[in-house]
């Protein structure tokens, strides 16, 4: 049990430490976004994508290097009483209080999982049965068959007017890596209880 437990925190510290890496420069993808449309604005004809396309962006970079940030503990924590507690005590009361953390982002990822079903035009159900839909029509009939599954999808209110499903998309896959994230935060510490290296 100790072995997949190391297997487990090697194998996610590693994927979301390149993932967050990767995402550090997210930021400036971002700020080439706003300067173009800083730019274009001043001495061209506005462009309708820029602002939009930033968010999009700002949430990418968010969702995507949050495991980064939980894993080098740049996280907000209140240090009233903590910082002054030994190691194995702060293992005991983080092995404890991340049930909470696990608990919120199952939820928030089952509503996101739901949301980008309604984005990509499954108005009703499961929509776990839906993405399987998705993956036997692809599989049985290609992009065509995909197609005909997915419904009316979901567009922005602005004039760009742009679809949906792709930043919620990266969204769950953000919540799914912060979920991983924290089973392995777990798993370290109940090394550190145990006094196990890792």
């Amino acid at each position: 049990m100790i072995a997949a437990m190391k297997a487990y925190i090697r194998w996610t510290d590693t994927f979301n430490h390149i993932t967050g890496r990767i995402m550090m420069y997210g930021i400036f993808v971002m700020m080439g976004i706003l300067l173009w449309s800083s730019i274009s604005k001043t001495f061209f004809v506005p462009t309708l994508w820029t602002l939009e396309m930033a968010q999009f962006a700002m949430v990418a970079y968010y969702m995507l290097g949050g495991p980064y940030a939980m894993q080098m503990g740049s996280n907000v924590r209140m240090d009233l009483f903590y910082g002054d507690w030994s190691l194995r005590r702060k293992a005991w009361v983080d092995a404890f209080t991340i049930f909470f953390l696990i608990f919120y982002l199952v939820i928030l990822l089952w509503g996101g999982i739901s949301s980008t079903a309604y984005s990509l035009g499954h108005f009703q159900g499961e929509p776990f049965t839906f993405f399987a839909n998705i993956v036997g029509a692809f599989f049985t009939g290609g992009p065509t068959a995909v197609g005909e599954v997915t419904g009316h999808m979901e567009t922005g209110t602005s004039a760009w007017r742009p679809y949906i499903w792709p930043i919620k998309l990266i969204m769950c896959m953000g919540i799914f890596l912060m979920l991983l994230q924290a089973f392995s935060e777990f798993f370290k510490d109940v090394l550190r209880i145990r006094e196990e290296p890792f």
